[in-house]
């Protein structure tokens, strides 16, 4: 019986859409409850970020929810915290589709990320076959790691050094997409929150223009329609909406507002 724990094949596909510009969209996940991936999966969203850097999914959590994206088709991404040799190296050794970095600043953390997330030769990542990722040993040492280094690579750029920086980030080889932050680069740019402002939207372009120079697929954060149309029309193509605490939120009050309203 063959064990594939990394679906390759759906890698391809997601792979093939970032290079056709074919825009991908997925969430963010808070939550640790397996069913709400499998959710987002049967909605038909390509991927679900799972959140370790400001959620709070633990080590101990993130395999069951790792598995309701895979039974329900989703490509799943884990941000972690930090650019951190256990942080990455557990969440691929569970079976993580790929993995996001917050804070990406300058090409050397560029090629740290990588060398932290592949496998010789691409990089230098803790080997071990007895993790999930490996069938728990039932896939041969060879294959595994093979590939593995076929897994999802995200940098998120989210503050001025990076915008210094960005020439020689996007030279940095095997990263899939650069992801910009908007809030913390709103932050960055001393007006936090205000992601709509021409501030930042003109520093998201100057990113977005350089991307596409360089052949590299970009993605970026919205929370609401108008925002992601507006970066689908720009041609970013890794499109995060929302979060799903907030999506359930909204719907909440949307359908008690309603309710309410019954009694006018």
């Amino acid at each position: 019986m063959e064990i594939k724990v990394l679906n390759t094949d759906k890698l391809k596909t997601f792979r093939s859409k970032l290079s056709t510009e074919m825009p991908l969209f997925g969430l963010f996940m808070k939550s640790l409850d397996p069913a709400f991936i499998e959710i987002a999966g049967l909605s038909g969203f390509d991927y679900v970020i799972l959140d370790m850097e400001h959620g709070p999914i633990s080590t101990d959590r993130l395999g069951d929810l790792i598995r309701a994206a895979a039974i329900s088709g989703l490509i799943s991404i884990v941000r972690v915290p930090e650019t951190n040799e256990q942080a990455i190296g557990k969440a691929l050794d569970l079976g993580a589709c790929g993995i996001q970095i917050p804070q990406i600043k300058t090409a050397d953390e560029a090629i740290k990320a990588v060398h932290l997330s592949k496998f010789y030769p691409k990089g230098e990542r803790g080997v071990c076959r007895f993790v999930r990722a490996a069938g728990y040993s039932s896939i041969p040492g060879g294959k595994y790691f093979h590939e593995s280094n076929e897994s999802l690579l995200i940098l998120q750029l989210e503050g001025k050094e990076a915008l210094t920086n960005i020439d020689e980030i996007l030279d940095v080889k095997d990263i899939d997409i650069f992801f910009i932050g908007p809030y913390d680069l709103s932050q960055s740019l001393g007006i936090p929150g205000d992601v709509k402002s021409p501030l930042v939207r003109n520093a998201m372009f100057s990113i977005i223009s350089k991307a596409k120079q360089a052949g590299k697929a970009i993605g970026t954060f919205v929370d609401d329609m108008e925002s992601a149309k507006y970066w689908v029309d720009a041609g970013i193509q890794y499109i995060s909406y929302s979060v799903d605490v907030g999506i359930f939120y909204e719907a909440c009050a949307a359908i008690n507002a309603s309710l309410q309203s019954l009694w006018v």
